[in-house]
Formats: structure tokens, C-alpha cells, sequence
């Protein structure tokens, strides 16, 4: 499969195996930038231990870690008992969940199923995805993850390709959602973004209420301008009290389960 990847959306179709390739970059070869207990996720799954991997196939300007989600080359190569070990510490001294995330862990589907397959049996394990997957990932995920913790980032194609470079978004998104909430526990999150509630918040909000009503969903607050916000004007600043209160706002009005 690496040698003919479609594991996005983008379906580059590139092999990995002779070069880092496609527009997520990424060889054959998963690093990890970070694998620690982390305490700022939704309340229901933290304490965390979370692994995250290098590299990405959205490139969306806010992206908190964008140094390293851009960067085929950052952190260190995978040593599965050693992670394993860590893991079985962290479980062992009261967190609650495992979180597999990025950049985005779908590129590096091999590697996290590998990961997975050596994992002490505790805790729940948590897929922290784009949400941009592929019909041949959700194949290979099916029955693995207890819960799927999903960004819903964009409203709409525009928003999304003129912030992330990806087209076609609001379809895949979707399929996966849909997929995502019959295989396993769901969480949706999306981030309030300045200048963003109307066009991104309120058509995901409705969507859910239609679709997906009832799931979990995860309204995060603390947008950043941070990586290369200062590339689009309305997001180079926070968002303000009044665009905040709108969002809760419009969760309310189509009766979202929201969960902090």
C-alpha cells in the first residue's frame, strides 16, 4: 500500500517506499515528535498518554504544531517496546485513555496499526484524526479504535481550501464522520475561528443536528493565531467575547450534545 499510497483523500497515489512523496511528504519511515501524558483534551479521555507522528496532508494555516506536522523529518524513529513500556507506565500511573494523533496518523497508517497491535490492553485507545481519510483507512481501522475524537474544521470547500489547501473537503469529511460513528465512539470536534462562526460553525452545527444527532461534541474556544495565521487577515487575532458567545449560541439552537 505504501508503494501506491491512498491511505487521504488526496489519493496521490505515490510510492513511499523509494522517496518522501505526496503532499503529506512522508516516506515509508513514521516518526514520533511527541509521546506524553497530556491533560488538555476533552475531560472524558484525559489523563492521555498521547503519541503523536510527524507530517500531515492538510496544511492549514493555524496549525498549533505545524513545525513539526509539516516536517516529514521531525522526531524520532518508532521503537515499538519501548513504547510499549512507556504506554504500560503511563496506564499503570492513572491515565486513562491511549491517544494515536499528528500531524495526522492517517499517513502513517502502517506504523500506528503496528503500535496499536503491541499496546497493553488498558484504557481506551482514541483515533485523533482530520477526519480526512480514505475509504481503504477506514477499511483497515474498522473494530480497532474505541473512540474516534474527529476535527469538523471547515463549513465549507472554500473556507477550507483557501485555509488548508485541500479540495472537496466537506464530502470526505462527512463520509467519515458517518462511517466513523457506527464503528466506534464518536467525538466531534471543531475550533472556533475568528471571523469563521457563521461560514464554518453554523453549517457544521446544522449538519450534526441532522445527521448526526445525539453524538458528542467538542466546541474548542482557545484558537490561537499562531504558525501562518498572519497569512490571513481574519485570523490574526483571538476570537472576541461576542464571536464566542454566537457559537454557544448557535450550539444551542440546534441542540448539540455538548461535552467539555
Amino acid at each position: 500500500m505504501l508503494a501506491d499510497c491512498h491511505f487521504c483523500a488526496h489519493h496521490c497515489g505515490v510510492n513511499r517506499l523509494a522517496t518522501p512523496a505526496g503532499r503529506c511528504h512522508a516516506g515509508s519511515i513514521a516518526r514520533v515528535f511527541s509521546a506524553q501524558v497530556e491533560v488538555a483534551d476533552e475531560l472524558e479521555l484525559i489523563p492521555t498518554f498521547a503519541i503523536a507522528f510527524n507530517g500531515c496532508d492538510l496544511r492549514c494555516a493555524f496549525c498549533i504544531t505545524g513545525r513539526q506536522s509539516w516536517n516529514p523529518r521531525a522526531g524520532q524513529g518508532v521503537d515499538l517496546a519501548k513504547l510499549a513500556e512507556r504506554t504500560a507506565a503511563a496506564l499503570d500511573k492513572g491515565a486513562r485513555t491511549v491517544m494515536i494523533l499528528g500531524g495526522e496518523p492517517t499517513i502513517h497508517l502502517p506504523t500506528a496499526l503496528e503500535i496499536v497491535s503491541v499496546l497493553p490492553r488498558q484504557g481506551r485507545l482514541v483515533w485523533k484524526t482530520n477526519a480526512h481519510g480514505s475509504e481503504q483507512a477506514r477499511e483497515l481501522l474498522a473494530g480497532v479504535f474505541d473512540v474516534w475524537l474527529a476535527d469538523y474544521k471547515f463549513g465549507n470547500d472554500r473556507c477550507a481550501l483557501r485555509l488548508a489547501h485541500v479540495q472537496n473537503y466537506t464530502q470526505v469529511v462527512r463520509e467519515n464522520l458517518l462511517w466513523s460513528a457506527r464503528d466506534a465512539e464518536l467525538i466531534i470536534r471543531h475550533l472556533v475561528m475568528p471571523g469563521h462562526v457563521d461560514c464554518c460553525w453554523a453549517p457544521i452545527a446544522e449538519w450534526i443536528a441532522e445527521e448526526l444527532a445525539g453524538a458528542k461534541v467538542s466546541l474548542r474556544e482557545g484558537f490561537w493565531p499562531g504558525w501562518q495565521s498572519h497569512f490571513h487577515p481574519e485570523l490574526r487575532r483571538l476570537c472576541s467575547p461576542a464571536e464566542l458567545d454566537r457559537a454557544r449560541h448557535v450550539a444551542r439552537e440546534f441542540e448539540l450534545n455538548l461535552i467539555a
